[in-house]
């Protein structure tokens, strides 16, 4: 039977963006679509629900790692088999993702990731690319998990790995805390080569690089610091 994909996005003031995103995802034939909007104060939510999508709501802006715990609980409900995270801000592109649920769907592996670095990464500052790989040694000490991308918010889960997979860190910690998750919950994973695109206006939404090496810190201070 075919496999009953979800597509979760987490959205905070997108309005710019999100059309577009949700636009090349139907033209994909991807169906179940999920948009949290995490407390947006411009005109995301009434763009999205233009889309006939799926928009649910966070009445104050909690963060991407709650936004997507949200999308996820929805699309467990509505029994997904496959569960992909995907970014609001059009840095992804939405012909990877059949490669991103492949091994999932032949049951060969439980979650995947995506990876810029295996696949193809455009205009990455130099600044936030040495960030991204301090991130990959960080991971490495706190969780025993190698990766080449230990930042990327494009992944995918079965249905069993979702459930298993807690997340309760409202921001950006999210990231390392599903690789945790991964490791402690014995499951397979295999990174999937991506393409991701960064231009002035993803720069800007996105993490800076440093505040990626900040978040690297107060992981390993929260780890080791006791």
């Amino acid at each position: 039977m075919p496999k009953k994909i979800f597509i979760v996005i987490a959205a905070y003031n997108e309005e710019k963006r999100i059309g577009k995103v949700l636009s090349d995802l139907k033209k994909k034939r991807y169906k179940n679509i999920v948009v949290v909007d995490d407390g947006s104060s411009d005109n995301t939510y009434e763009v999205a629900k233009k889309k006939k999508v799926h928009v649910l709501r966070h009445l104050i802006n909690r963060g991407q790692g709650a936004a997507l715990k949200t999308g996820i609980d929805f699309a467990l409900e509505k029994k997904a088999d496959i569960i992909v995270t995907y970014d609001a801000d059009g840095q992804f592109l939405a012909k990877d993702i059949k490669e991103v649920v492949k091994p999932i769907k032949k049951g060969i592996v439980d979650v995947t990731l995506g990876s810029r670095f295996l696949g193809n990464v455009v205009n990455i500052p130099t600044l936030k690319k040495v960030a991204l790989k301090i991130g990959i040694f960080v991971v490495h000490i706190l969780y025993k998990i190698d990766v080449t991308d230990s930042q990327c918010g494009f992944r995918a889960f079965s249905n069993d790995a979702a459930k298993k997979i807690e997340i309760n860190a409202d921001r950006m910690e999210h990231a390392g805390q599903i690789l945790h998750e991964i490791m402690i919950n014995k499951l397979k994973y295999k990174e999937i080569p991506i393409t991701v695109i960064y231009d002035n206006y993803s720069l800007k939404k996105g993490q800076s690089w440093k505040n990626s090496i900040k978040l690297g810190i107060k992981m390993l201070f929260k780890r080791f610091g006791r």
